[in-house]
């Protein structure tokens, strides 16, 4: 979407209990589901298609394709390919418009390339092992989009009885999904994206805004074409139940956000995750992340948010309970710049020298079992719990130890816990090292380690 509404954001996280219901079943934190099972141990990457490079377009991309499978990529979320309308832009020559205002449904965007280029990048990086989501925005449409004209009641209406502006977004006009015709359209048009382009599912813009009961119909009816991903642009548990694989961790990241300014503190950051421990049913995935689109743009770089600590903070949400976690569009050169959001703001690529670091985490991601979004975790005490966060993941005899300094001061470790005894490989140091329980070490500031006990 355009811009984030924090307080709606910490609003939609807090305002649920710790049970549920919907449609009259009870739904709690105990019940799971299944998600495709090459998800589990998967990451994503978010293409800004516009500022990927100066043209701007599909093929363009397409031969990003060998450096990104390199890097350990997996799965490929583009931001909107679709038209986008005309009508409410800023007015200037240089505004290309919001990526969210959608035009047309059924065509791509011509700045991007053809239909036929499209389905071409699809089937390039299928065949090198991606899966493919396109972004969905299915809570408002451009003033512009023929559906305006051809289908009024499609829209809420304003006091005045015009098509809605949602929020301040003065490009868009809000869907009414009271309409039973609306609802068979989006789900018919999301239904022709798969079957005509063969996508492996979509980013939901906005998702939080677009009624339960709608979801769970349509995520249904995509299953019976293809064993979609559905990735969540919302907050609400109930997202779960409707379907989707995966939701934003907003409540979370705001404390993340807040960790190397001194805002928040390691106590809160436990004490959100462990309700959303309570209120997320098993297995639900959730989107870590050190920046995306909206992020970079509209709050500020990874640089900005975390300063120093943005590598442990990227560590922290690849190796996290839950976590099938994002890397967004030039994190790997790394970008410094806040991405322009309406026009044209290439990213500079110069020397891609975070690309070791990311192949790092989603290598390690795609071998360990422990590191699998539905691996056991359990917080351990390292050091000063106002500064260390260290935690173990399992799965299959499989087991990683993370310890984090989250603080600008140097700290000594020890590890008490005899169950951690032995000879794991340092993973970004590349030695093994002897762990037990008299071991103790010191860990520079914003320092990370990742323990591999499985690595030979």
């Amino acid at each position: 979407m355009h811009k984030l509404s924090f307080l709606f954001l910490l609003f939609s996280t807090f305002s649920y209990s710790f049970s549920f219901a919907h449609n009259n079943r009870s739904f709690n934190s105990t019940d799971t589901f299944r998600h495709p099972a090459w998800s589990y141990q998967s990451n994503m990457y978010e293409v800004n298609l516009r500022q990927y490079t100066t043209a701007g377009t599909f093929k363009a991309f397409e031969k990003s394709l060998p450096r990104l499978k390199k890097m350990g990529v997996e799965i490929l979320w583009f931001m909107p390919i679709t038209p986008i309308g005309l009508e409410g832009r800023n007015g200037t020559e240089a505004e290309m418009g919001s990526y969210y205002a959608v035009k047309d449904y059924y065509e791509v965007n011509p700045d991007y390339g053809t239909m036929k280029d499209w389905i071409a990048l699809v089937k390039h990086a299928h065949a090198m092992g991606f899966k493919v989501l396109a972004d969905w925005v299915p809570n408002h449409t451009a003033p512009d989009n023929p559906w305006i004209k051809s289908h009024p009641d499609f829209y809420k209406k304003d006091s005045l009885g015009n098509p809605a502006i949602p929020f301040d977004w003065s490009d868009t006009r809000q869907l009414n999904y009271d309409n039973r015709e609306l609802r068979d359209s989006m789900i018919n048009a999301m239904k022709w994206w798969i079957t005509k382009t063969d996508i492996d599912g979509f980013r939901c813009d906005v998702a939080w805004n677009v009624p339960d009961d709608f979801w769970k119909e349509a995520i249904a009816a995509l299953h019976k074409i293809k064993n979609v991903f559905m990735l969540a642009e919302g907050e609400k548990p109930t997202l779960h139940e409707a379907g989707f694989d995966e939701t934003y961790p907003w409540s979370v990241m705001n404390i993340a956000y807040g960790i190397y300014s001194g805002k928040t503190s390691l106590k809160q950051l436990d004490s959100v995750i462990d309700y959303n421990d309570h209120v997320y049913p098993k297995n639900s995935f959730r989107l870590y992340f050190t920046t995306n689109h909206d992020e970079n743009s509209w709050n500020g770089t990874e640089f900005e948010r975390f300063d120093e600590g943005y590598k442990a903070f990227a560590v922290w949400a690849f190796t996290m309970k839950n976590s099938l976690p994002l890397i967004y569009s030039g994190q790997e050169e790394p970008n410094k710049k806040r991405l322009k959001f309406f026009i044209k703001d290439t990213i500079e690529w110069k020397n891609y020298a975070m690309t070791s670091f990311y192949r790092t985490l989603t290598g390690l991601r795609k071998s360990n079992a422990a590191l699998s979004a539905d691996a056991s975790f359990k917080k351990i005490k390292a050091g000063d719990e106002n500064a260390v966060y260290a935690f173990v993941r399992q799965k299959s005899g499989h087991k990683i130890l993370v310890v984090l300094n989250l603080s600008a001061k140097e700290q000594a470790i020890k590890i008490s816990d005899a169950s951690l005894a032995g000879n794991p490989l340092n993973v970004f140091m590349k030695t093994h090292e002897k762990i037990n329980t008299a071991s103790s070490f010191n860990i520079e500031p914003w320092g990370f380690i990742v323990y591999d006990y499985n690595a030979k």
